[in-house]
């Protein structure tokens, strides 16, 4: 391997040339320091957990490929990760890890010592998933709150406490993770099934589209009662209608369980989340 190709293949393990899973991480943290706020958050707590979630998604992919690499092989759209080529080293990847842990770590350190505290509880839940597809079909759900955690994590940093109101936001986000990394998994459910690989998509089968559904209504239902709770008006409300109009696109997508219109509908969530922060942006500046 060339020197210029071991930065490309260590950028391809933290999914660099794809930050969809950046953006949707970071959307409710967003969303959480806006409303923690009330309006525009502590400029350093911003940057803190812009590149906090870049660091802790990117620690995120190689724990996930670290732990999958035996599996990743035999599923079409894994097959050419770094660790299944070769291209990165099993040693190579902890190494990265552990220094992009460590770095997140610190800028944690710049917070109080209530954010400190649910760091753990974060780095517990990254380390945690990638392990739960092979015991339970339900491994979107641990997914979603380490996706959530972020939410108690900025109203910690910005009000040193933690309102009852923000768990609205936090079961939102979490039903909102099942909803599109369902929709992920129905992309690989086919190869899922031949290696025993568990899922929400494998455990919904011809019922995948419904059950979606209801989710996504349930998500709604929790992003009102938190609008509600924080006082949020209809600039909000109108966020959440248009979330609401790309859920049904969604489902449109989906209708036929197609392998890349699912991967489609994936990728279009985010839109959803730059919506509902959308709606909560401006809310706070129409009443500044």
């Amino acid at each position: 391997m060339t020197t210029l190709a071991k930065p490309q293949a260590l950028l391809q393990l933290i999914r660099f040339d794809k930050p969809i899973g950046s953006l949707l991480l970071l959307w409710p943290t967003y969303w959480a320091l806006w409303i923690a706020a009330g309006g525009v958050p502590d400029i350093s707590l911003l940057l803190i957990f812009t590149l906090g979630t870049f660091l802790m998604r990117s620690a995120g992919c190689i724990v996930n490929d670290l732990a999958d690499r035996d599996f990743d092989g035999s599923v079409k759209r894994t097959c050419q990760r770094p660790l299944v080529t070769g291209a990165v080293s099993v040693r190579e990847a902890r190494v990265f890890m552990l220094l992009l842990c460590l770095a997140a770590f610190a800028l944690v350190l710049l917070t109080n010592p209530l954010t400190i505290a649910l760091s753990f509880a974060a780095v517990a839940l990254t380390a945690t998933y990638p392990f739960m597809k092979r015991y339970t079909h339900w491994p979107q759900v641990v997914l979603g709150a380490a996706f959530s955690w972020g939410i108690p994590m900025a109203f910690a940093a910005q009000q040193n406490a933690l309102p009852a109101g923000l768990w609205w936001l936090f079961a939102a986000n979490l039903l909102w993770t099942v909803v599109f990394d369902t929709q992920y998994a129905m992309v690989d459910r086919d190869d899922d099934l031949k290696i025993g690989i568990k899922s929400t998509a494998v455990l919904f089968g011809d019922a995948d589209r419904l059950i979606i559904g209801l989710l996504q209504l349930a998500c709604l239902g929790c992003w009102v009662m938190a609008g509600i709770t924080f006082d949020l008006g209809p600039w909000y409300g109108a966020g959440l209608a248009v979330a609401a109009g790309l859920f049904i696109y969604h489902q449109w997508l989906i209708r036929e369980r197609e392998r890349m219109a699912c991967f489609r509908a994936f990728l279009h969530n985010n839109w959803a989340g730059l919506a509902v922060f959308a709606g909560i942006v401006l809310h706070y500046a129409s009443t500044t």
